[in-house]
């Protein structure tokens, strides 16, 4: 199960640091296990375009995790590895799902991908339902996958026909947009993170704007210095917002917390650079199945352990496995 608190390396400290550690430094996985064995597969979106998902296969009959990535994150993100090792170590498998545009393909719609798409969750997870047939399924999100999937918890999961989770989790989630759209701007963070996400968020409107001229205003999406100022440029008029304040309202997960009905953690360091931590829940009432950890290190989706194997770097593979113990107690209870 998951301890209080998360122990770094002596040396590692602050929220900044954890975080860019973990990106940049920290081992996925101890030094003798292999590396992620990902196989991919190109699925067809009721739209016409397409996703592209990772998957690690793991032993039949056992249970299957479905991960949806952050802003602008893929299956070689620090987090996706460190999940390929713990898996692989229990025989599960693990599928990591791109959002449109995010597995070095630009994709073929006149749209991309947003913090609350719950409908492209809904057919993501039925596909990977059909394909798991009797095999349990899990699903995980982080940061802003981890919101899109309480949206999706709180929302389409509850329909009759809507597939069925045994368990998930949303890590280093901003469940309320607007708090943590206005924490990037503030201070370090303006310098240290925003730069590295716009830059490919920038490439990849331009690309957009080379298959369809004129599907938004390029001029003030070369403009946008803020994530605030891209979103209201580019991903709020693309997926039928009405400006980026309609769009962060309409999108937070937060106010669905108390319709989630399958049991769920959402985890968030309290040093988190840009989801504050008060944010995360805030006045809501989560619902009974819904746990939260608020561990006081971790940065944001860093968890950064300290371990024998890697003292000085530290590991990534304690929040996976605890989480993966705790998957299996819920996976048991469904006999």
């Amino acid at each position: 199960m998951l301890s209080p608190s998360i122990e770094p390396p002596k040396w590692l400290r602050g929220g900044h640091a954890e975080t860019i550690w973990a990106a940049r430094c920290a081992a996925p996985a101890p030094v003798a296990a292999l590396g992620p064995r990902w196989q991919r597969e190109r699925w067809t979106s009721p739209d016409g375009d397409f996703v592209d998902v990772d998957s690690q296969w793991g032993i039949p009959g056992q249970p299957h995790v479905v991960m949806f990535h952050g802003l602008e994150g893929s299956s070689e993100s620090h987090y996706a590895r460190a999940w390929a090792h713990a898996t692989c170590v229990h025989g599960w498998t693990l599928r990591v799902v791109h959002f449109r545009g995010c597995s070095g393909e630009i994709n073929r719609a006149p749209r991309a991908y947003h913090s609350g798409d719950a409908a492209e969750l809904d057919w993501i997870l039925r596909a990977c339902a059909r394909q798991a047939a009797q095999d349990p399924l899990c699903a995980i999100g982080v940061s802003l996958g981890g919101n899109a999937l309480v949206k999706w918890l709180g929302t389409l999961a509850l329909e009759p026909s809507a597939p069925s989770l045994v368990a998930a989790a949303a890590i280093a989630a901003p469940l309320d947009l607007q708090a943590a759209g206005m924490a990037i701007e503030q201070g370090m963070n303006r310098w240290l993170y925003t730069p590295m996400f716009l830059r490919t968020m920038h490439e990849k409107a331009r690309a957009k704007w080379a298959q369809f001229p004129g599907l938004f205003d390029l001029e003030r999406v070369k403009r946008a210095k803020t994530i605030r100022e891209f979103d209201d440029a580019f991903t709020a008029p693309l997926h039928g917002f009405k400006d980026v304040w309609d769009y962060w309202a309409r999108a937070s997960g937060k106010p669905q917390l108390s319709s989630v009905s399958i049991p769920t953690w959402v985890i968030n360091a309290q040093n988190d650079p840009f989801v504050p931590v008060a944010s995360v829940i805030g006045d809501v009432r989560p619902s009974g199945e819904v746990r939260v950890w608020q561990p006081a290190a971790g940065g944001h989706a860093g968890f950064v352990h300290q371990d024998a194997q890697s003292p000085w770097r530290g590991g990534l593979w304690y929040l996976p496995l605890a989480l993966i113990d705790w998957f299996d107690m819920e996976v048991s209870k469904h006999g």
